[in-house]
């Protein structure tokens, strides 16, 4: 098993450095490096890799933003002088963070990790675990909580935070309602209120301006309901 990996720094010694760690690795190959985060996205664009080297500052387009560009993002370890952003990088599901000036042994730990991790994916008797999509948010300030999109029941704005009650369980999330929805899949969740957004799967009844799931009424605001009702509607159909 050979993972494709592509170095993205704008520091010429750093970018030397992981080139001379990839080699050492025969698991490895480095199909490429930039010096800017633009012409990594351009890159990515027409060719496929599996890992990405990442620093977190750069010019024009930093790291993180970078991640948030692309729609299917290939494994991913950060490499920056920083250590404030570790918690950051880990809500955007990077796999490793590793701190410069970057010893050859921590590389390698972060890169085993990788390999293995793939491995376990590539196995047939876990290919089912492809079709679960999962969520992180932070609970408890400092905690990220996975979360089986699945398993959403409804999601309640309480100001300047949400709570995200699923089959298993209830969380309290610093987030708004609005920013959390737009991270949800839109075939799967539908605001019905300022105050909710519901799991169009979990509806049991659709009755006047409001839905029955798990046996509570939930009011459908009234800016929301032709739409909201159209597609639950027209999802029981599909």
């Amino acid at each position: 098993m050979e993972l494709k990996a592509i170095i993205v720094d704008d520091e010429p010694l750093a970018i030397n450095v992981l080139k001379n760690y990839v080699e050492q690795v025969k698991e490895l190959q480095l199909v490429h490096t930039f010096s800017n985060a633009v012409d990594a996205s351009t890159y990515l664009q027409s060719h496929e890799v599996d890992l990405i080297f990442l620093d977190i500052h750069m010019p024009i387009l930093d790291g993180f933003d970078f991640i948030r560009t692309l729609h299917e993002a290939p494994m991913v370890i950060i490499t920056t002088a920083h250590e404030e952003f570790a918690l950051e990088s880990f809500e955007l599901e990077v796999l490793d963070y590793l701190i410069k000036p970057i010893p050859f042994p921590r590389f390698l730990k972060a890169v085993n990790r990788i390999l293995k991790l793939k491995q376990i994916n590539s196995s047939p008797e876990n290919n089912s675990h492809n079709d679960h999509p999962s969520i992180f948010v932070k609970v408890d300030k400092k905690k990220l909580q996975k979360i089986y999109l699945d398993e959403i029941v409804v999601v309640e704005s309480l100001k300047d935070y949400i709570r995200i009650k699923t089959t298993t369980g209830k969380y309290i999330v610093h987030k708004t309602l609005s920013s959390f929805t737009d991270e949800l899949p839109s075939d799967q969740f539908i605001r019905i209120h300022r105050s909710f957004t519901i799991c169009i799967d979990k509806v049991q009844v659709v009755e006047g301006n409001s839905v029955e799931i798990d046996n509570t009424r939930y009011t459908i605001g009234r800016s929301y309901i032709n739409e909201v009702k159209a597609k639950i509607l027209n999802n029981s159909i599909n």
